[in-house]
């Protein structure tokens, strides 16, 4: 059964640093591309950061950018998403995604992927 699972969410001060993990279960992760998503209840679901499965090229919404970094490790079918410099507006329900089909990140359209982890729940206070 191809299943994704995160963990590593939490609750954590305004300024601190989280990393959310997402390990991937009857199926090679290193394949895919993958992508972190988020949603805030009562909003749309919002890429946040992706790894490519063509090259392991990366992207990073531009609320993020110089604050999250994405990783793979391939040996244990898993992709990290380190938050650092955390802030109240990064809470949210934080999911994983695979794709085969999205070979190089370029937007985030959550009908391209395939597989998706339940979520993990981040909450910053300020």
């Amino acid at each position: 059964q191809m299943q994704l699972a995160e963990s590593g969410g939490g609750l954590v001060q305004s300024g601190g640093s989280l990393r959310l993990s997402c390990v991937a279960s009857g199926f090679t992760l290193g394949y895919y591309s993958v992508a972190w998503f988020r949603q805030v209840p009562g909003k749309e679901r919002e890429g946040v950061s992706c790894v490519a499965r063509a090259d392991s090229s990366t992207d990073f919404a531009d609320s993020v950018k110089g604050r999250f970094a994405i990783s793979r490790d391939n040996a244990k079918n898993t992709v990290y998403l380190q938050m650092n410099s955390l802030k109240p507006e990064d809470t949210a329900i934080y999911y994983c995604a695979a794709s085969a089909g999205v070979n190089y990140c370029s937007g985030y359209d959550p009908t391209q992927y395939d597989y998706w982890g339940q979520g993990t729940q981040v909450t910053v206070s300020s």
